[in-house]
């Protein structure tokens, strides 16, 4: 695995709050959440206003598309999944790979907005691994990350 000498400052940030003592102390097996019941029709999302979330606020680009041998982000591959870009030097429960996110594919609308606005659940009702961030976006915001996600392009 390469490792890349520059990382966003808002990654580092992401491992110094995972480390906290409230994220330190989870039992072995984290429980799965329990799944909600109710769907909820999904707001009408801004594709352009999440595409600004996406690229300059969550940063989502920055794991989740594969790079150059420099480290430069690769556009054919932006949101197709790649190797996490960076490794701590000390043990950690960390993912190793970003999983693809455009298209937000095997999410429902409602599965995909429980994980932008309820910490990092995945589709099964899992805590996801660091480093990916325990989002708790606004209804709104959510629906427009889903909505760029989702689109074409």
């Amino acid at each position: 695995m390469r490792v890349i000498r520059s990382i966003p400052v808002i990654l580092v940030l992401v491992h110094v709050l995972m480390q906290s003592p409230v994220h330190s102390q989870r039992p072995a097996a984290t429980p799965a959440i329990r799944q909600t019941a109710a769907v909820t029709p999904l707001l009408r999302g801004n594709a352009e206003h999440g595409r600004y979330i996406v690229e300059h606020v969550a940063m989502c680009v920055e794991c989740h598309s594969g790079r150059d041998s420099r480290g430069a982000i690769l556009e054919s591959e932006r949101y197709l999944g790649a190797p996490i870009p960076f490794a701590p030097p000390w043990p950690n429960d960390w993912a190793m790979r970003a999983p693809r996110n455009r298209g937000l594919p095997g999410y429902s609308d409602d599965e995909a907005m429980r994980l932008l606005t309820q910490g990092a659940i995945g589709r099964h009702g899992e805590h996801l691994r660091p480093p990916m961030p325990r989002f708790r976006m606004s209804a709104q915001d959510a629906a427009d990350v889903i909505a760029f996600m989702r689109s074409p392009a």
